[in-house]
């Protein structure tokens, strides 16, 4: 008899374990829930998706799920179309009230491509003369001086909050200035023949100028309170990184700006004597991807260094660790001089990817077409050569899905369009421009 009570308390203990993992299989797919619930555990039965070797496997996280969530697959079924080939090394999409969407090339031309596919002549601009006898026209379709170096070119794309009455458009660019480059942003008004920007100017310029070609960030978001929010890069090189964490520089930093170019007055640090008045937060090292969710948060995902690309969810004021408490390792394989994973007063990621994915470009998932995926986060991989899809849920990551992962493409951007497809352009020399829409 005793035998047989403790084979039923077994059996039991089991039924609700399967129950349990059940529920969660069926919960993965679910949009976000509020802010204000519990942070809940990925559980340790479930199957991770990444099983290769970690770069840094000494390292552990910091809460159950932080890295390695949970395999998961919705049954949302897609097809992918080719609208465009033919780009040239293609950065950003920004879909079009009308249908259209603007596209950058790395390379230094904006062009419209058509809903069909068709692709437009680049856009011509004008910038007047500015500081160090900067020509007017810069040669690389009228736009604002750019360098093409390395990882610079002209980058992301975003429209005004305003731009169906006003016709303005935003854009990042690595600047070609006296004695090296930097991030800068520049706006302008799209004519009504679209075939040319008036009214051309830089709102804002990253300091200071570095002579390399690497780690320029450069998304584009416009938040809630319609201020323009611009993730920026550490330049990678080592004398620069002590400088991510103090506040005299741009450098691996999130800016928040006025559309116009001016400075909120409610900036963390706008009264702090020697620091960067635009400063949102700081810790950061290569902020590529930038999304803003239902809820008017700020989501972003940062390249790491060899293991160790984040995601982090965005508040006023805060420090992201970069480069002392941060995940990963160096190139060499060696650890990060003087890091280590989670230090007093510096954020920890809410997730991180061992190895690497190299992240660039994301989309919170908002439309209707894909119902099964609505609150889902979408981040383009380049060293993976997939789309990264994330189910969050209490600002936690309780699953990951890899999709697109036959087409061996580097995905540099995603973004939503307004019929709630979603619009991928591809980081090559022959870039293509891909719809994910409901199979039909």
């Amino acid at each position: 008899m005793y035998k047989n009570h403790i084979a039923f308390v077994l059996t039991v203990m089991l039924m609700a374990v399967s129950a349990a993992c059940a529920q969660n299989t069926r919960q993965t797919d679910k949009p976000s829930a509020s802010n204000a619930a519990a942070p809940s555990a990925t559980p340790a039965a479930c199957a991770p998706l990444e099983t290769r070797t970690a770069n840094a496997p000494e390292q552990k996280p910091a809460f159950a799920g932080q890295t390695r969530a949970c395999a998961v697959k919705s049954d949302a079924a897609f097809e992918v179309t080719v609208l465009a080939k033919g780009l040239n090394r293609p950065w950003a999409v920004e879909p079009l009230p009308n249908g259209d969407f603007l596209i950058t090339e790395k390379t230094g031309n904006l062009r419209i491509v058509s809903a069909k596919g068709e692709i437009g002549q680049p856009i011509n601009g004008l910038l007047p003369v500015g500081a160090g006898g900067v020509s007017a026209v810069s040669g690389q379709g009228g736009l604002p001086p750019i360098t093409a170096r390395g990882q610079g070119g002209l980058l992301d794309v975003a429209l005004s909050p305003t731009f169906e009455r006003d016709q303005t458009i935003f854009w990042s660019f690595s600047e070609q200035r006296t004695g090296g480059s930097g991030t800068s942003v520049a706006r302008g008004r799209l004519s009504a023949d679209r075939k040319n920007l008036e009214e051309v100017r830089v709102i804002f310029r990253a300091m200071p100028t570095y002579d390399n070609g690497l780690h320029f960030g450069s998304r584009l978001a416009f938040g809630a309170d319609g201020k323009l929010y611009i993730t920026l890069g550490d330049r990678f090189d080592r004398p620069n990184r002590p400088k991510v964490q103090t506040l005299d520089n741009h450098l691996g930093k999130i800016i928040r700006i006025n559309p116009d170019g001016s400075i909120p007055a409610d900036n963390p640090f706008i009264k702090q004597s020697g620091a960067m008045p635009e400063t949102w937060t700081l810790g950061h090292r290569n902020v590529q991807s930038a999304a803003f969710d239902e809820q008017g948060r700020l989501w972003t995902v940062e390249h790491g260094a060899q293991g160790g690309d984040e995601l982090n969810l965005v508040e006023r004021g805060k420090n992201y660790g970069w480069a002392v408490a941060t995940y990963g390792e160096e190139y060499s394989g060696e650890p990060i001089p003087g890091a280590v994973t989670a230090r007093e007063g510096y954020e920890q990621p809410v997730y991180y990817w061992d190895p690497v994915i190299a992240p660039s470009g994301a989309q919170i998932y908002t439309g209707n077409a894909f119902p099964a995926w609505r609150g889902n986060l979408f981040v383009g991989a380049l060293r993976d050569q997939r789309l990264v899809r994330l189910v969050i849920r209490d600002n936690r990551v309780v699953g990951e899905e890899h999709l697109l992962t036959d087409r061996g493409q580097r995905i540099r951007d995603v973004r939503q369009g307004t019929d709630g497809a979603l619009y991928v352009v591809t980081d090559n020399a022959n870039g293509e421009l891909w719809k994910i829409a409901p199979k039909r």
